[in-house]
């Protein structure tokens, strides 16, 4: 058979890099290096086996990639139907969290219910239930944003809502995120501009009000202001965050080499893990996560111009503000830019239910990568009806 007899040859198929890509593959890094700092960082906590932090988190990390593959495989728009459903309870959940003998307190902050062993931060699903709710609201609203009911005192009551009962339990960090992400979004859909911004500074001025009628929190101000001055005192984690990021040095001391974990460095498989991150591998691997990071919230403005119709700009938007402004405020908390704020680093600090919630927040990114590039009917009939609303 002559070669012009011959099949033509199968073209080949390029490998294409997309952001969502780009986006798993630096939450896989952080991830690695979240397990890696998190088995030294928990070593030394006492009354707890060396390993048992690292096997919870391993467990933690089974049911966020389960729910991160269950929320990639759904349908977004058909969930679109049990907004209200969703966020009826998680309201109802944040008002069972407040209620004696049901919540469950942790050092005066009741945040959690308690399932047996399994304990979960209903504010932590909350961030998801507010940008999805919120997301379908504006979407469904988009053409009455000039309308001061419709278009900004609904939407500022849900964001109010669900902030003042987070406020409650009190978490005063996660209520500002909520209050930050669900304003820009509010702003994002057409909000005017005349509304927004007279109230957020009586939102900021009502914050600083709460702020200097709590003593816990009035401490952490002061003492941010003088760390050195009360090092021993309220600025007593600080400090020693300070010192660990001063003892790594650019190449760090080595994995388990540490010394702030070993009693000095309070919560320091949590909220301050960046810190023993710094003192064991250095410089460079902090720089390396917070350039992760900007890498996650650029590839994500990419990938969310692709949006086929507001809702899913609006949902993948607050998705990605979720990952990155809370690790903005830790990395901030942990190198001394901000007061200290019990909020963990997404990826690297253990716990279960902020891990779990990234899971769903990064699974939402890798559905809309799939679903976009062919919008369902369903997804046209819904966005016709959204336009002519």
């Amino acid at each position: 058979m002559s070669s012009s007899d011959a099949p033509p040859s199968s073209p080949r198929r390029h490998l294409t890099i997309t952001p969502a890509s780009v986006i798993l593959v630096c939450v896989a890094a952080l991830l690695a290096m979240g397990l890696t700092v998190l088995f030294s960082a928990s070593s030394t906590v006492k009354g707890a086996a060396p390993t048992s932090f690292l096997y919870k988190q391993l467990i933690f990390l089974a049911f966020s990639i389960g729910a991160a593959w269950a929320v990639a495989r759904a349908d977004l728009e058909r969930l679109r139907n049990f907004a209200w459903v969703i966020a009826g309870i998680t309201i109802f959940g944040l008002i069972l969290v407040l209620i004696p003998h049901v919540g469950i307190s942790v050092k005066g902050s009741r945040r959690w219910l308690g399932f047996g062993s399994l304990r979960l931060q209903v504010s932590e699903f909350a961030k998801l239930a507010l940008v999805f709710g919120l997301s379908h609201y504006l979407a469904l609203n988009q053409n009455k944003m000039d309308d001061l009911k419709r278009g900004f005192l609904y939407p500022c009551a849900g964001i109010g809502c669900l902030a003042g009962l987070i406020l409650l339990e009190p978490d005063f960090g996660t209520a500002f995120l909520c209050g930050a992400v669900g304003m820009i979004l509010l702003f994002l859909a057409g909000g005017r501009l005349k509304f927004i911004l007279p109230s957020v500074a009586l939102a900021l001025m009502g914050f600083v009000v709460l702020v200097l009628h709590n003593p816990n929190r009035l401490r952490r101000i002061t003492a941010f202001m003088d760390v050195e001055a009360n090092r021993s005192e309220g600025a007593y984690q600080l400090w020693q965050a300070i010192l660990a990021f001063a003892a790594g040095g650019v190449e760090g001391v080595g994995i388990g080499n540490g010394r702030q974990q070993q009693s000095f460095l309070p919560e320091a498989h949590t909220d301050f893990i960046f810190a023993i991150m710094g003192e064991e591998m250095g410089l460079i691997f902090t720089l390396l996560t917070v350039a992760l990071f900007i890498t996650i919230f650029v590839a994500g403005l990419m990938h969310v111009r692709r949006a086929p119709n507001l809702f899913q700009f609006l949902l993948v938007t607050g998705c990605l503000l979720l990952m990155c402004l809370q690790a903005i405020i830790n990395l901030a908390v942990v190198t001394g830019m901000m007061p200290t704020k019990g909020m963990s680093l997404p990826f690297i600090s253990y716990g279960g239910s902020n891990l779990l919630l990234m899971g769903l927040l990064v699974g939402v990114i890798v559905n809309t990568a799939r679903t976009w590039e062919r919008p369902k009917p369903l997804e046209r009939k819904r966005a016709l009806a959204e336009v002519e609303a």
